[in-house]
Formats: structure tokens, sequence, C-alpha cells
């Protein structure tokens, strides 16, 4: 049986889980400097934060397995948080994705992001 690790731990969810070689993130939200901010800066707030957790679980972003997006205004939002995460990415290292709108858990909070990678 394989170990898990977790990081980051409170009552309701681990911000990093690590089994197998791989690297689990819960879903991460703009830091609250950020809120209620345009999109590129939520975006950019959030892509910091991948950043920092995916370095503290001994990986990068070079090592991308896969994404998930939610935006509360896809249509309004899309090619900016586009723009921002197409900067941002590792050219070699390019992941699946999803990109969905959704109502989110505080109204201003307009993206929230969740990725998996290899160690």
């Amino acid at each position: 049986m394989s170990t898990i690790e977790r990081k980051q731990s409170g009552p309701l969810m681990s911000k990093i889980v690590i089994n197998n070689g791989t690297v689990y993130l819960s879903g991460i939200v703009p830091a609250p400097e950020a809120e209620g901010k345009d999109i590129a800066t939520q975006c950019k707030s959030v892509l910091e934060q991948i950043d920092a957790l995916l370095s503290e679980a001994g990986t990068d972003k070079s090592r991308l397995l896969t994404a998930q997006i939610w935006l509360t205004d896809i249509e309004g939002d899309f090619v900016t948080m586009n723009g921002v995460w197409e900067e941002w990415l590792d050219p070699n290292g390019i992941p699946t994705r999803a990109t969905v709108e959704a109502k989110l858990a505080r109204p201003t909070i307009n993206i929230e992001i969740q990725v998996t990678a290899a160690k």
C-alpha cells in the first residue's frame, strides 16, 4: 500500500495531496487582496499560488498533467484568462484542460483552478 502525503490540511480539505508520484492540488482561488479585481489579476494570483504549492510538493508547472478551470463569466473572461494562462504555462508541459462557467463560493471570486502534476 502506498503512502498518501497531505500538506496544508484543514478540517475541510488539504491543499496538496501526494500519492504514487502524483501531486493533486485543491481548487485554488485568488488571494484575498486580488478578490474583486479584474480577471487577469485574479488569474495571476491563482497561478502564483499554484507555483508555490507545486514547489512545496517537489514539482513545478512543467510537470502538469491536467487542469480544471472555473470562471463566473466565461463569455467575458475566457479570452483574457487564456492569455494569462498561456503566458504562465511551460511550453513543454501543456496539460489537458477543461474550462467551464460556474457560480463560485463568494461573489468577489471570479476564477478557481485545480491542477494535477507528476512529481
